[in-house]
């Protein structure tokens, strides 16, 4: 069962993030990728600065982040 809420909040994490970036989503599999990704990114994120955060929200600002440096190497 927490295999299901890991991809569920991955995919609502990643679909949030794809808002918040003007992307709009990448589909349930993209979206579920780039959840889980930055959830890693995001728990890496908050525990060198010392901050505890729920898993969405982990997830959410991971994602953000990640998308964020996809952005600036598609760019470059």
């Amino acid at each position: 069962m927490s295999v299901i809420w890991f991809l569920l909040i991955g995919a609502i994490a990643g679909w949030l993030a794809g808002l918040i970036m003007k992307g709009g989503g990448f589909g349930l599999i993209g979206n579920i990728v780039v959840g889980i990704l930055g959830s890693v990114v995001g728990g890496f994120l908050f525990q060198s600065v010392g901050v505890s955060a729920g898993g969405l929200v982990t997830a959410t600002i991971g994602a953000i982040v990640l998308l964020f440096v996809v952005n600036i190497l598609k760019k470059a």
